[in-house]
């Protein structure tokens, strides 16, 4: 199994630190899993609050990229609509030729409308934007060659230099939580990419669907999913429970606030109809209720526990990748160190054993 480290830079509920030591502190976790296995370092983008702030996951990444010759890097994920899709084809392909091949690329279309409004863009339009731009990178990155001649991005033809060097082949992944993204996600043959937050078995026919999907587009199996979760791992059941319940609510707490799920909005903006479904399911069963949810579908607990949760997961959705995050919610640094250090020692072996 292929299992990487997941950076969110996330200060929500922490309570002391200014955004720099915040950041040297992710930078040390990425240093502990770059040197005990994990196979990549990966980040997410976001702007703007405390929920997330990597304004620029590819600057981020060739930095991890020089610093750790060994360890594939990846974005989870860029968002598109928020990007000129020929500068995001440029930015990879340098990214791609530093690393020597080793840059994992994700695309996603974004969910907060606070970061939509910084941008001046309209929710309405990340679909179109997405399904735009995603293809015509990708065809970029496999031909050198970048061109586009729809609604939202007419781009004359025009070659990209450097030239990309290395086959992206099985390196493209997309975000894919609604069933609308997963049929995008399948028509560009990407990894699709999803997180725990909610049961995995309310999941399985749209992970199917999508699997489906890419047989008959593209006539080959589909490539693994990746998970992405956010772990917390210890060696006593009971206080690790106990965190589990702090860090990981606070962390559902940071998604209600940053997604503002309970608000309407969502009722009414195109192509969010699976979040507006998620945004009835949180105003009815309320944060305990969210959170009890997340729980199920998370892993937390002593290395045996989560190693029993990731192997029942495996016989319910097959093989996948795992993208595991330590540090959200306002943990403090020494417990996501601590948990980290625990996953990579006793977890990590066996996984990638399977």
């Amino acid at each position: 199994m292929d299992i990487g480290m997941f950076g969110i830079f996330s200060s929500y509920g922490w309570e002391k630190g200014t955004d720099t030591e915040m950041w040297q502190e992710e930078l040390k976790l990425f240093d502990i899993a770059a040197n005990s296995g994990f196979d990549c370092l990966w980040s997410t983008e976001h702007h703007f609050n405390d929920y997330s702030m990597v304004p620029d996951n590819i600057h981020l990444m060739t930095h991890l990229a020089t610093k750790y010759p060994n360890i594939d890097i990846g974005t989870a994920a860029i968002i598109l609509p928020w990007h000129d899709p020929l500068r995001v084809a440029e930015n990879a392909a340098v990214l791609d030729l530093l690393s020597n091949g080793r840059l994992r690329l994700g695309f996603g279309r974004g969910l907060a409308k606070r970061e939509f409004e910084a941008f001046r863009l309209s929710m309405d339009e990340s679909r179109g934007r997405f399904d735009e731009a995603a293809p015509m990178i990708v065809n970029a990155l496999k031909t050198g060659f970048i061109e586009g001649d729809g609604k939202y991005y007419k781009q004359p033809k025009i070659e990209l230099r450097p030239r990309p060097e290395y086959s992206f082949d099985g390196r493209i992944y997309a975000v894919a939580s609604s069933e609308d993204s997963v049929v995008s996600a399948a028509k560009l043959g990407a990894h699709i990419i999803m997180f725990a937050d909610r049961p995995w078995e309310m999941r399985l026919p749209t992970i199917e669907k999508g699997r489906t999907l890419h047989r008959e587009l593209h006539g080959t199996e589909p490539p693994d999913l990746m998970l992405t979760e956010f772990v917390v791992c210890g060696p006593d059941l009971n206080q690790t429970e106990k965190d589990a319940k702090l860090y990981q609510g606070k962390f559902v707490e940071s998604n209600f606030y940053h997604y503002e799920f309970l608000g309407d909005h969502f009722r009414s903006v195109k192509g969010y109809d699976s979040y507006q479904e998620k945004a009835e399911i949180a105003r009815s069963a309320g944060h305990e209720g969210a959170v009890e949810g997340f729980m199920k579908a998370a892993s937390w607990g002593t290395p045996d526990k989560i190693l029993r949760g990731l192997e029942e997961r495996h016989k319910l959705l097959g093989n996948f990748e795992l993208n595991v995050a330590f540090r959200f919610g306002g943990i403090p640094y020494k417990l996501a160190e601590e948990s980290l250090k625990l996953f990579a020692k006793e977890v990590l072996p066996v996984l990638k054993s399977w």
